[in-house]
């Protein structure tokens, strides 16, 4: 039935309304992974002389506000690929990538990150963190994969 709706068939048969979608996907989507790299180099060293908690003031709500491009673009473009999308286990496996980066983030903030007063500047993040921003760093690049992979598969 999604496939089917008017939004879904704009999005296939416009000229220029996937495209633009699809950049303002990608545009969201370089804000959201950017910060999160940037945050996590932060974590492993990279920088050290800067404040954990300043870079997580500055650019997580940059990578949150992204999303207000992220998900209304994502959901447009599977309109039009509903059927498709739904059955491959690629655009599966990039769902359940973006849910493991949200929750691997959410147990970082809920865990090493209330502490960051003790590691925030010049000291080494403590091994949890340095974890966190491993794992993070790997979900996200899986995450990018996975959207491009599905042009191919």
């Amino acid at each position: 039935w999604l496939e089917t709706s008017g939004v879904a068939g704009a999005m296939r048969h416009w000229l220029w309304l996937y495209p633009i979608v699809e950049i303002v996907h990608i545009v969201g989507f370089v804000i959201l992974v950017g910060a999160a790299v940037m945050f996590d180099l932060r974590l492993l060293g990279l920088s050290r002389h800067l404040p954990a908690a300043d870079m997580a003031r500055y650019l997580l709500p940059r990578a949150r506000t992204s999303l207000l491009l992220v998900l209304p673009s994502g959901l447009l473009m599977f309109t039009a690929h509903a059927t498709e999308w739904a059955a491959s286990p690629v655009f599966r496996l990039k769902l359940l990538l973006i849910a493991a980066a949200t929750l691997n983030a959410a147990l970082f903030h809920r865990g090493p990150f209330r502490a960051v007063a003790a590691w925030n500047r010049d000291i080494k993040a403590p091994v949890t963190a340095r974890c966190a921003a491993v794992a993070s760093l790997l979900l996200w690049l899986g995450v990018i994969a996975c959207g491009r992979l599905l042009a191919y598969f």
